[in-house]
């Protein structure tokens, strides 16, 4: 029995996505202890009008690394990993926990999606949603226009590249959500993406309680 549970054990072992060591969670005990390192003591010390944000975490060391692999490297298990410590960090600490909101995942072109196969944000949001029991909108937002990677720009070239980068989704158009929006996203850096997915959905009348991400680099206000 013994030596059938140790075969057991060793067949439901993976390599951890960010180490390749051998691990039978999402990654192994040694990249756990790293990423849980980048975990913010106050999520929501960025939860602030005009732009309130909740974050798991502050992006750099081992966090920029698994969100590197979960975007380059065709790592989405990652996704929804990390979705799933946001959720359990938002049932803990969210300012907002006991109202009922919509999430919805910050969209990429159709052609960056066919190219990297799947929409990070996306997958984030589904770990985020199964753990909150939030509903999840998919397509409350859509990116008709391709833009230009926003890393390396400043500030205002990035507002100006992403000016009309959002509509509001089908399904949004059709009926308007009945409770407010939280927006979800990898990394929230400037805010510009943020500020451009807020004002596309209020021009339509829906409203948006703030974003959260995975990581930030902004410490503080």
């Amino acid at each position: 029995m013994t030596i059938f549970k140790s075969l057991l054990n060793l067949l439901l072992q993976s390599n951890c996505p960010l180490c390749q060591r051998n691990t039978s969670s999402n990654f192994c005990q040694y990249c756990t202890k790293q990423l849980q390192s980048r975990h913010l003591k106050d999520s929501s010390h960025l939860w602030q009008q005009p732009s309130p944000v909740f974050s798991w975490g502050i992006y750099g060391g081992t966090l920029k690394r698994a969100i590197a692999a979960m975007k380059y490297e065709n790592q989405p298990q990652i996704a929804h990993a990390l979705g799933q410590w946001l959720g359990e960090t938002w049932l803990l600490k969210s300012p907002q926990k006991d109202k009922q909101l919509v999430v919805v995942p910050i969209p990429l072109h159709k052609s960056k999606q066919k190219q990297r196969g799947y929409n990070q944000a996306a997958l984030i949001a589904e770990g985020f949603c199964q753990t909150t029991g939030l509903k999840l909108q998919r397509h409350g937002l859509e990116r008709p226009k391709e833009t230009q990677a926003q890393f390396g720009l400043s500030a205002s070239e990035r507002e100006k590249n992403l000016v009309d980068a959002f509509v509001v989704g089908q399904e949004f158009r059709r009926r308007p959500p009945n409770a407010p929006v939280l927006l979800m996203d990898d990394i929230y850096t400037t805010g510009a993406t943020a500020k451009s997915a807020v004002y596309t959905l209020r021009q339509c009348g829906i409203a948006v309680i703030g974003l959260a991400a995975v990581a930030t680099t902004v410490k503080d206000r």
